[in-house]
């Protein structure tokens, strides 16, 4: 079945029932790579749906890829295709008006989870009326290439941690990747749809939620399974600068004790930041230096960013 809304195509499969009311809807953007390995990694269970949004790929072989996907799943989906990019904050924020649930479970299109009954904790969890949940990144099922050695080893330090140390900085660790919104919280606070390209639209959200409703760690992990080769991480560093500017701009007191505002903070203040910048940026990127040098180098680099705009 398909109909436009607003420009943008949307496909129902055939376990879409349109008179359902979900307890949890699982909402997927995804932006020129495939949802598919996710997509059948989910446990059909009862009370749940999908929400996909293509954000403007424009590819049709990845349009036929997923579409020949969800004709085979015995959970209900709804498959929404932008004509044109509208941004990680916008498109999650419209994945949320299609989706029917009570509960929203926010998942980024390249992890997998780690359990095979990981919809089913999910739908635990919602029993105690949380408000925000995040249940965590893991390794576990990641790609053991050499080129994505350096961001695997700066996700485990930094990323892959378990719920109990992420409590203790609860908003500074929520990522849209594996995260379990109440639809009335979302409706209190969406994501602030000025923030454009890479990174921090989800942790600046979470600084809000986090003073109105608080903010619930679990271990209910899913793996990222797009790690990224460290020219990726670079141009991704370099994309988010603006929107670490706005974070700064709207939570000084909440920024000015994460370490990376701080290392910031001090490279300002040091005359040839230009040089540094290349100089460990070039470092993150040459195959030849040692593995924890390399990492070093590209956090001091994002800092080395970040400090044009503290």
């Amino acid at each position: 079945m398909n109909a436009h809304v607003k420009s943008a195509q949307v496909v129902l499969n055939a376990a879409y029932d349109e008179a359902a009311t979900p307890h949890l809807s699982v909402l997927i953007p995804f932006y020129r790579e495939s949802p598919s390995a996710l997509l059948k990694a989910l446990t059909p269970i009862p009370g749940v749906e999908i929400i996909l949004l293509d954000d403007g790929s424009q590819q049709p072989d990845l349009t036929q890829d997923v579409l020949s996907t969800i004709d085979d799943l015995a959970l209900p989906v709804k498959f929404i295709t932008l004509p044109a990019n509208e941004g990680r904050a916008r498109g999650r924020n419209r994945l949320t008006t299609a989706a029917r649930g009570a509960y929203f479970l926010c998942l980024d299109s390249d992890m997998l989870p780690d359990h095979a009954d990981f919809l089913e904790r999910w739908i635990s969890v919602t029993q105690d009326n949380p408000a925000v949940v995040f249940g965590g990144f893991s390794l576990l099922q990641a790609p053991q290439d050499k080129a994505f050695a350096v961001h695997r080893l700066m996700a485990g330090k930094s990323d892959c941690l378990d719920a109990a140390t992420r409590s203790l900085q609860p908003e500074k660790y929520v990522f849209t990747s594996n995260l379990l919104i109440r639809r009335d919280v979302f409706k209190a606070q969406d994501f602030d749809a000025s923030f454009t390209g890479w990174g921090w639209e989800d942790v600046e959200w979470a600084m809000r939620v986090a003073n109105d409703f608080g903010v619930r760690h679990i271990d209910n992990t899913a793996t990222h399974m797009g790690l990224d080769r460290a020219e990726t991480l670079a141009r991704k560093y370099e994309q988010s600068v603006s929107n670490f500017a706005r974070v700064i701009k709207k939570h000084p007191d909440v920024v000015a004790q994460y370490p990376s505002y701080k290392i910031a903070k001090l490279i300002r203040r040091l005359p040839l930041r230009g040089l540094l910048r290349k100089t460990v940026k070039s470092i993150g990127l040459n195959d030849d230096m040692p593995l924890k040098l390399r990492a070093l180098a590209l956090r001091v680099y994002r800092a080395a960013l970040y400090a044009e705009v503290v």
